[in-house]
């Protein structure tokens, strides 16, 4: 194409696919400036207008300014510099979205009232330094002053959700639900009765233990699976099993006052917001979801229960 070529305004527009309004007003502001006038004062531009237009057009859709914009096609400032500094605005842009989605599906979802709706919207706006104070408040509520403390290290890291920089809105559903739960009194009174438990279980333990919950799940999973009624004598063995190796572990024996107390142990670990608090913990860290132990638990209840009416 000859160099020296020269459109008009509306030429120019249907090169570029853009309207003779929108050229006029890139014109206006010195963004793409007329080359010549005609004859009778009309604006004539040249090739390089054809490429100038496109990459404003290309820029605007980006979401740049059009200041920003004239200092790119002038040439003061680097394009990879200003695409930069907007991939990090947007970054920002695009984490405040997905905050305010999460939060208004969960209200959508649960029915919430307004009230409820500041909390999890200031949860969902709380820094990585004040996530962690919240759930550091919750985790010293829990274990905090138990002589047993330093067993507990493990069980607080475990315990600490670490949401992403960059969150899905799932995540950041699972970490305000998560926070809610910490904030709830009677939550964390009831997690601090099992870690007390746990914690007392440790000092009378004659031998090492291993995970409560793990040693529950292997003795009565095998009896879910198989169907045995709790209340039957097949569910004899296991009743035993079970009990022998909690009289072991706090290295008493085997009667009906260990079984009662047992039970209790039990439905305290049941609490199915415990079980809440392990899947969003799982989802907010991208951890594989925890089975659910409820079945076992329900299961080891029941059958405590008919031998110690018996």
């Amino acid at each position: 194409m000859d160099g020296d070529t020269l459109y008009s305004i509306g030429e120019l527009a249907r090169r570029t696919g853009l309207t003779v309004k929108t050229i006029r007003f890139y014109s206006d502001r010195g963004i793409v400036v007329p080359t010549d006038r005609g004859p009778t004062g009309y604006r004539l531009y040249d090739t390089g207008a054809v490429a100038r237009l496109e990459l404003v057009r290309t820029l605007r859709e980006l979401g740049l300014d059009l200041p920003t914009i004239r200092k790119v096609v002038d040439r003061e400032l680097s394009l990879p510099e200003v695409a930069a500094a907007h991939a990090e605005a947007l970054a920002v842009q695009i984490r405040v979205l997905r905050l305010r989605r999460a939060v208004l599906t969960a209200v959508a979802e649960r029915g919430s009232t307004p009230e409820e709706t500041k909390l999890m919207h200031q949860l969902a706006q709380l820094s990585e330094d004040e996530r962690r104070r919240l759930i550091g408040v919750f985790l010293d509520a829990v274990f905090g002053g138990l002589g047993a403390a330093p067993a507990f290290a493990g069980v607080m890291r475990s315990m600490t959700p670490e949401l992403p920089d960059n969150p899905e809105a799932e995540q950041v559903q699972a970490w305000v639900e998560l926070a809610e739960l910490s904030l709830d009194p009677d939550f964390r009174a009831d997690v601090r009765r099992m870690a007390e438990d746990q914690a007392a279980e440790q000092a009378q333990s004659a031998v090492p233990r291993r995970d409560f919950a793990a040693t529950v799940r292997d003795q009565v999973g095998p009896a879910l699976v198989a169907g045995i009624d709790p209340a039957s004598p097949q569910a004899d063995p296991i009743v035993a099993m079970l009990t022998a190796h909690y009289a072991r572990l706090l290295g008493r024996p085997d009667d009906v006052e260990l079984r009662r107390r047992l039970s209790t142990r039990l439905e305290s670990v049941n609490d199915p917001r415990r079980e809440r608090y392990f899947q969003l913990l799982a989802v907010v860290n991208g951890w594989p979801i925890p089975e659910s132990l409820a079945p076992v638990f329900d299961w080891s209840v029941r059958a405590l229960r008919v031998r110690i009416q018996r």
